[in-house]
């Protein structure tokens, strides 16, 4: 094993990456489609809109998006609260 690379100090430093680099913004992501479901397959053409309703997230749908939110603003918090704590 090499001495200059610390093995457990790098899937720590992978791991928190991933999460962080990906899953915040997939996570965030997830709350967005959660609050506007995908519709049914309408006519496509330059007038725009189609003639049906789009469904709504209802009441499941706005939670989970919240909760998914509120995950995304609590580690952009917690990480904002580690950097300033340890200047």
């Amino acid at each position: 094993m090499n001495s200059w690379i610390n093995l457990d100090a790098l899937w720590k430093i992978v791991v928190v990456g991933l999460l962080t680099g990906a899953g915040l913004p997939a996570l965030f992501a997830l709350g967005l489609r959660l609050l506007n479901p995908p519709g049914p397959p309408g006519p496509s053409g330059p007038t725009g809109e189609a003639a049906v309703d789009r469904p709504t997230a209802g009441p499941v749908g706005y939670a989970l998006a919240v909760l998914s939110f509120a995950v995304v603003l609590a580690s952009i918090g917690w990480g904002i609260s580690v950097i300033v704590g340890h200047s």
